[in-house]
């Protein structure tokens, strides 16, 4: 085989992603060994190895302790839907989240007071240092860990009011725009960035994934009369889930 200018473990990977997606190598399917890779592109051990670390990497195959190398299921993807404001029907924020009628979904959070870092309170328009009352959300479909999520709003803002903690307290689950007005912030407009990135340890833990793994991150951000009211990260395993967005029309 003639690999012209492109590196050989590239190229060797290229053709056995090519074999999993079109099905000559199905899901469970045990990957050609280092030596049978070596023997049928006339490669090196070390190209062979790189090959198969590429595959592994971007989540096709995976190794199985004293038995080999086996290509992954695939899962099929779901989405999820967002939808800036979510109704005001006493949803809760999995449903802000998550917008789709049919879904129905769990989650757990924890709050706890601490220092914006320089990200966050550039995001805040606050002071890097400055208090904010983080929450992180786990969120789960089925059972199953689908999104993580962890915002942050400045105590300049809801400290010592009735809904400094998000879970907690006469409005705790009712999201930011009910907190919100019911201390007379009134939230007028919410931007999402969505990036792509290889997910962190700890968040491929909790999602399920394996390391090389891809994220998507929405950075959303709340706003009253221009200032920033809430910001967070939300987290979903790029293989499982695309982002639908429904935008209404004015």
């Amino acid at each position: 085989m003639t690999f012209g200018e492109q590196p050989a473990y590239l190229r060797v990977a290229g053709d056995l992603r090519k074999k999993i997606v079109d099905g000559s190598l199905p899901p469970h399917a045990r990957l050609p060994s280092q030596a049978r890779i070596r023997e049928e592109y006339g490669v090196s051990d070390t190209v062979a190895l790189e090959a198969r670390k590429v595959l592994m990497a971007e989540g096709l195959v995976e190794g199985r302790s004293g038995s080999g190398t086996y290509v992954r299921e695939r899962p099929v993807p779901r989405r999820i839907a967002r939808s800036g404001y979510r109704p005001t029907s006493g949803a809760t924020p999995f449903r802000q989240e998550q917008a789709e009628a049919h879904v129905r979904g769990t989650w757990e959070s924890s709050s706890e007071q601490t220092e914006a870092s320089g990200a966050v309170a550039e995001r805040l328009a606050i002071k890097a240092g400055d208090r904010v009352m983080c929450t992180r959300y786990v969120f789960r479909e089925a059972g199953e860990a689908m999104m993580l999520s962890t915002s942050w709003e400045p105590l300049a803002v809801t400290g010592r009011t009735p809904v400094m903690l998000p879970e907690e307290g006469p409005l705790g689950g009712m999201g930011v725009v009910e907190r919100m007005r019911a201390i007379d912030v009134i939230v007028d407009n919410v931007t999402e960035e969505v990036g792509a990135r290889p997910g962190l340890a700890e968040e491929l833990l909790a999602l399920g994934g394996v390391p090389g793994h891809v994220v998507l991150v929405v950075q959303r951000t709340y706003y009253a009369s221009g200032r920033p009211v809430e910001t967070a990260d939300v987290v979903i395993p790029a293989d499982r889930y695309q982002v639908s967005y429904h935008l209404p029309v004015r």
